[in-house]
């Protein structure tokens, strides 16, 4: 028969949707049509990582003879009839396939860390070697040097992709020339942002090209171990990391003697307990030591006196996942991607307000309108576009009139964002722009070490005075006192975490100081703040169906079915029932 593979999203979103369901669905509907599922007789089944646009899962690629036919949103109960109309007959079935959306979410993506994302079987060594895995790692060993290794890495121009930008060549070169018996490279896998998930994603879905890039990264700064330290809450991430790492092994490509040389290099997992602040690499080098995570001050760097004392390298997930592809197909392919000083691509985690949500990987240098557009398929419910937020609890919120703004480091930084780690979530006309800077302050007041003061009390403060705020309590002068407390926080802090704790709070500040200066007044424009909202009922809506009287906890809805129902202001406690049940929108709220 054809050559036949059926490639199932098992990302978290493909899993959330009921992919092992379709999964085992394939598998009976093949059996009852004596289709074999075994690889060698033509027919074979994969489990494979993040598509990317998670907002239709489950995905499913069928390719037949090297044809591929993307299905979207599939259900269990959808898979006998593709099995027995595409598979049997050759015909597909159109109206499940992906739609003119999906083909627009990828055409202005350029995919290099995630390129065997959704394409290999994250469970088989052998899938990832036939996409030429592991062919950088034996180029290198094989006939580079150290030196130039480092060199082809900076001539590319790659970035830490951790949220700094620090040049990655640089950084090894560095550790290179640092005279030591023993040296170290950690890939930093403690992706703890609220809304990311692209590190996540990558070791899910092609686990050994992080191991390959770090065992390229080895090579280049002479180190012979190396730890991953990911946090414990992924353990879809942790599982399909040991596996992998156990079949690298196995292989010979971690060990002793790899590739024939005498260099040995091999792989430990650190699981760290979900502390955002372990993700700042000092700490992060504390936590493998035994320690409690805490930052310390710098110099001397990682690079010259890392873990337990030793020269050491770190580099998150997506900066070590980009080394390997480099490798094979040169500094020159890869820096002909972005702009000047922003090389390359980047992946990011589109979330938010946005029809189409997923991990997506664009070349440097987009803009935000063609993200949240072109690829994201542009705003949920028709709303308008408020603003974007970059960068995570470290980045700032982007206005819309500023929409055209290039991405990379440089651009963002002006406006005061940040690229981040890769965190992206689209606001829209509903977002208050005061509580999403509440909400960030108090992820990172919470996740805050409390070794320094500036960061420990000054971002307690912060909190205390957005809270007043948001409750309708402000004071004159607030929005001043915020502004000053935020410098203060940035310019004394130790580590990165309390110098861009207030980002968020600043960038609101600048670019939507009206909607403070509201919540000065006692009015909240989103209608968001609780405390500030009051609920009433529109006469000419109003059917007198009791549904909102019979859902008001607090008693202070009255009236007669059939007649105009009120609201007592005095007696709403502003939960917001009512609202939710109205069928009529007789129900408002401002």
């Amino acid at each position: 028969m054809s050559s036949v593979k059926i490639m199932v999203c098992m990302g978290p979103g493909g899993i959330a949707s009921g992919g092992a369901e379709v999964i085992s669905a394939f598998e009976s509907e093949l059996r009852q049509a004596n289709v074999s599922a075994d690889i060698h007789k033509g027919c074979s089944l994969h489990k494979v990582g993040c598509f990317g646009l998670c907002s239709k899962d489950v995905l499913v690629d069928l390719i037949i003879d090297g044809a591929k036919t993307t299905y979207q949103s599939v259900k269990p109960e959808m898979v006998r009839r593709i099995v027995s109309e595409h598979i049997i007959g050759n015909l597909p079935v159109a109206e499940w396939t992906a739609d003119e959306n999906y083909h627009n979410f990828y055409k202005k993506q350029v995919k290099v860390v995630l390129s065997d994302c959704g394409r290999i079987d994250y469970e088989n060594i052998d899938s990832y070697i036939s996409e030429g895995g592991y062919k950088a790692a034996e180029k290198v060993f094989a006939g580079m040097t150290p030196e130039a290794v480092t060199a082809e890495i900076k001539n590319s121009g790659l970035r830490g992709r951790g949220g700094a930008g620090f040049p990655t060549g640089v950084k090894w070169e560095a550790c290179r020339k640092t005279a030591a018996g023993q040296k170290y490279i950690i890939c930093n896998a403690d992706e703890g942002d609220p809304g990311a998930f692209m590190d996540r994603a990558v070791i899910e879905g092609n686990p050994h090209a992080v191991i390959e890039g770090m065992l390229i990264g080895s090579y280049a700064i002479g180190a012979s171990r190396g730890y991953v330290y990911i946090r414990a809450e992924y353990p879809l991430a942790v599982e399909r990391l040991k596996y992998a790492i156990k079949d690298a092994h196995e292989r010979g490509f971690l060990g002793s003697n790899i590739f024939g040389s005498k260099l040995k290099f091999d792989i430990q997992l650190k699981l760290g307990a979900g502390a955002f602040v372990c993700g700042e690499e000092t700490a992060l080098i504390a936590s493998i030591e035994g320690q409690r995570g805490m930052p310390r001050p710098k110099p001397p760097y990682p690079v010259f006196q890392g873990l337990w004392g030793k020269p050491t390298v770190i580099n998150n997930v997506e900066t070590l996942a980009n080394i390997p592809y480099i490798i094979k197909k040169g500094s020159a392919w890869y820096s002909s991607y972005g702009t000047e000083k922003s090389k390359g691509t980047k992946v990011f985690a589109l979330t938010g307000k946005v029809k189409n949500t997923g991990l997506i990987e664009v070349p440097m240098g987009i803009t935000l309108r063609e993200i949240i557009y072109d690829i994201g398929g542009g705003i949920e419910g028709g709303k308008a576009l408020k603003a974007v937020q970059t960068g995570g609890p470290s980045g700032g919120c982007i206005p819309a009139n500023m929409v055209d703004i290039n991405v990379d480091y440089e651009s963002l930084a002006r406006v005061g964002s940040i690229v981040g780690s890769g965190g992206m979530i689209v606001l829209d006309e509903d977002n208050c722009m005061v509580n999403m800077a509440q909400y960030f302050l108090q992820f990172t007041q919470s996740e805050s070490c409390g070794k320094c003061v500036p960061c420990r009390i000054g971002t307690k403060r912060l909190l205390e005075i957005l809270s007043r705020i948001t409750k309708g309590k402000g004071r004159d002068g607030d929005i001043e006192l915020l502004e000053k407390l935020s410098r203060d926080i940035k310019s004394a802090s130790l580590c990165g975490l309390g110098q861009t704790a207030p980002n968020p709070v600043l960038s609101t500040i600048k670019y939507f100081r009206n909607e403070y200066e509201a919540h000065l007044k006692g009015k909240c424009p989103a209608a968001v703040c609780k405390e500030l909202l009051t609920y009433y009922i529109l006469e000419e809506f109003c059917k007198g169906c009791g549904a909102c009287l019979r859902a008001c906890p607090s008693k202070a809805i009255t009236g007669e079915k059939k007649k105009l129902h009120k609201i007592d202001p005095a007696v709403c406690v502003k939960c917001g029932a009512c609202f939710d049940v109205c069928k009529f929108k007789a129900v408002k709220k401002e």
